[in-house]
């Protein structure tokens, strides 16, 4: 049975946070990170539908021919993106935000997926609002609003990076081809002669932008001015409330179903196992395409499924708090602040170089440059005095040096948009 859910977006502080509010029941075993998954995006829709005479809706293209050179969803069908062309001065640059949406680690939730958006084109939406980084209007995106502005659908279930087959179940692990062929149409649409180019992605796209962030670089001219930007794609090692490593145990998964590890970086692979070679904390100071880490250092996410999921709780002793960070006691703060101090440390090297970028603010949220209240809005989240859009445009633009910002520990930070689950 599917989950039910009921999301309510209600202000929580006129100046702090942003509140989603879900009710979520399931019986088939592995709802709760649908569910924690779900409930982001339902936000996002929420807030998106505040003003929906404003929104520039997006339609659905399919990648034709991809099918031919085996690039296919979960269950088969094309791949597909949304582009809204670019304008005036920005007509010939390029912005690829790679959408996210968790993973698939064994048959069973990949067979989920293959009934969904996330492994079937067939359940897409035929239209997307672009808002954000993906708005065309520039009181919105101020660096990005005129450029050709893409996002490419996720329905592989491992970042745009497997190449493997399930023959019994019929599911297709298709990623890196996706990737190729998604690659190949967007330099026939005039990529290949852009002026400058960003790749993006939010959560497990964030994690793709990574994963393919010097692939991108190599696929265009050397005088093209070329970076990527990670969105809550800092997905850690960590160890959970029981002692355990639940995601490093669900990466597992995703890596040895999907055939990664061919595909993985063998800067990475020569020295460290696949799995850890799915981490980004192990990847990031290894690209050579400048980059930018956009990361809450409490991501929602990761709390809910790679600190306190079920399996780690079953007494259910992190419920309230995983939920609800003003529900937590003293000593899961402690937890919380040792997460977000061992983010910090996994970026010491990558910090070290001139070309890239950070920003981590100290908030219980995730995804921040597609929703427009976090990407740039007159009350969006603040570090320094900047908003997230206007510290990645002066990254991407050389507007400023050395632009790496993280944030004092919480409760420090009113700027925040908080998200709360019940």
């Amino acid at each position: 049975m599917r989950s039910v859910l009921l999301l309510i977006a209600v202000a929580v502080c006129s100046q702090c946070s942003v509140a989603a509010v879900v009710r979520s029941g399931s019986s088939d075993g592995f709802g709760e990170r649908r569910d924690t998954e779900t409930a982001i995006s339902l936000l996002e829709n929420e807030l998106m539908a505040s003003s929906p005479s404003e929104l520039t809706m997006v339609p659905l293209t399919l990648i034709q021919g991809a099918d031919a050179k085996g690039a296919v969803c979960l269950d088969g069908t094309l791949p597909g993106y949304h582009l809204d062309r670019g304008f005036g001065s920005g007509a010939n640059s390029w912005l690829i935000q790679l959408e996210g949406g968790g993973w698939c680690n064994n048959r069973r939730t990949c067979v989920y997926r293959k009934t969904s958006r996330r492994g079937s084109s067939n359940f897409m939406e035929k239209a997307l609002a672009f808002t954000g980084i993906l708005s065309n209007k520039s009181q919105e995106n101020p660096d990005f609003y005129n450029w050709n502005r893409i996002k490419l659908r996720y329905c592989d279930g491992a970042s745009f990076a497997g190449d493997s087959q399930d023959e019994s179940s019929q599911i297709f692990y298709r990623g890196q081809r996706i990737w190729h062929a998604a690659m190949e149409e967007f330099l026939s649409l005039g990529m290949q002669q852009a002026d400058q180019a960003l790749l993006s992605g939010c959560s497990a796209g964030g994690l793709a932008s990574i994963l393919h962030c010097d692939e991108f670089r190599e696929l265009l001219p050397s005088s093209t001015k070329v970076k990527c930007l990670s969105d809550a794609g800092m997905f850690l090692d960590a160890v959970d409330v029981s002692g355990g490593r639940s995601l490093r145990n669900m990466f597992q998964g995703v890596v040895t179903v999907q055939n990664l590890q061919k595909d993985l970086s063998s800067s990475c692979t020569n020295h460290l196992d696949p799995t850890s070679c799915f981490f980004p904390q192990n990847l990031i100071s290894d690209i050579k395409t400048p980059m930018f880490l956009l990361n809450t250092a409490y991501d929602s996410w990761q709390i809910q499924e790679s600190l306190a999921p079920r399996t780690a709780d079953p007494g259910g002793i992190w419920k309230a708090c995983k939920s609800d960070h003003s529900q937590c006691n003293s000593s899961q703060i402690q937890f919380f602040q040792e997460f977000g101090n061992q983010m910090v440390n996994a970026l010491d090297s990558f910090s070290t170089s001139d070309q890239n970028g950070i920003f981590i603010n100290s908030c219980f949220a995730h995804c921040q440059s597609e929703r427009q209240d976090t990407w740039f809005a007159q009350d969006s989240p603040q570090i320094d005095g900047k908003r997230v859009a206007e510290s990645v445009g002066d990254w991407y633009f050389d507007r400023a040096q050395d632009v790496k910002v993280i944030d004092c520990p919480y409760p420090c930070d009113t700027t925040c948009h908080n998200l709360i689950f019940e």
